[in-house]
């Protein structure tokens, strides 16, 4: 075979043990992607719905919602193709264009979570300031550099990979992605990986800020009660969110680096999937149930659909 990128189609080895119980894969898969586009699009329509939730916590709510949507697309639609067919193969094109769907999603993430991250701090240290800081015109451009920034990363990374000839054509995983194309190269990527580290430090920085902006929020939130209930209440879903989707992200890098070749099938694609799948779901139901204008806009929606209906 030639070292052709319209030539070249890969192996998806990590399918491999779901032959025997495909049917039951694919029946759970699609609940679960049905499940989670539900989910996010409820939200977005009550916030888009209800003006009482025209607030820039809400609006960046529905960011994490689409880019949620976004994510969960990258993955799901050829993971279920890939159960339903004997053969688990995807092209070059087809390979790179996932891994650029997947790495925006990962890095838009963690943009959104500390554009969320500043949005409670001005909210709760600075409160008499809110509305003069966040302003329309700044709320829209909040909304907006976390995909500008997470294009321009994926893009980089993208060319990079793609200059690269390859040597191998399985890759051990469910899908692809940058670290298995790399790892396929029979020439040096030392370029790749100074660039991987450039963006590892880019991460750690936005952790820095959301990690100083809990550090005001709390010591503020010492001091107020009344403080103290708007924490637990707006960012207390934000917490939670956040470190799921650093430790689900963090368990994949890890194991994809350090992990053994040697271990079980099942637990590999485990660790390579739950940032995919877990936060898309987990985050709008967090909020949903949390967030008390939240549940009255669905309720409200929801009862205004029942009505509709009879």
């Amino acid at each position: 075979m030639e070292n052709s990128s319209r030539e070249i189609v890969f192996s998806l080895i990590g399918l491999n043990d779901t032959k025997s119980n495909k049917v039951i894969y694919f029946s759970c898969s699609f609940l679960i992607y049905f499940f989670t586009i539900f989910v996010n699009i409820t939200l977005l329509v009550s916030v888009m719905l209800d003006r009482v939730l025209h607030e820039p916590m809400y609006i960046f709510l529905c960011n994490l919602c689409v880019n949620g949507i976004y994510g969960a697309t990258g993955f799901y639609p050829k993971f279920l193709l890939d159960l339903l067919s004997d053969s688990h193969v995807i092209s070059y094109s087809a390979c790179l264009t996932q891994l650029f769907t997947v790495y925006t999603y990962v890095f838009c993430q963690f943009s959104i979570l500390t554009v969320m991250a500043y949005d409670r701090y001005v909210a709760i240290c600075k409160p008499l300031e809110y509305h003069s800081i966040m302003t329309p015109g700044k709320v829209w451009k909040l909304l907006l550099v976390p995909w500008l920034i997470s294009l321009c990363e994926t893009s980089v990374a993208s060319i990079l990979t793609s200059r690269l000839p390859l040597c191998g054509f399985k890759i051990d995983k469910l899908y692809c992605t940058n670290w298995d194309l790399v790892k396929l190269s029979c020439v040096d990527t030392s370029v790749n990986n100074l660039y991987g580290y450039t963006i590892l430090i880019i991460l750690l920085f936005q952790a820095l800020l959301i990690v100083i902006s809990y550090f005001h929020i709390i010591r503020t939130c010492v001091q107020s009660k009344a403080d103290q209930s708007k924490f637990m209440e707006t960012c207390l879903p934000h917490v939670i969110t956040l470190t799921s989707f650093y430790l689900f992200a963090s368990f994949d890098v890890l194991y994809a680096r350090y992990g053994s070749s040697s271990s079980q099938q099942g637990l590999r694609n485990f660790f390579s999937i739950e940032y995919l799948i877990i936060p898309p779901l987990l985050d709008p139901l967090i909020y949903g149930l949390k967030l008390k204008q939240i549940r009255q806009s669905i309720k409200r929606l929801l009862s205004r659909n029942i009505s509709a209906g009879t």
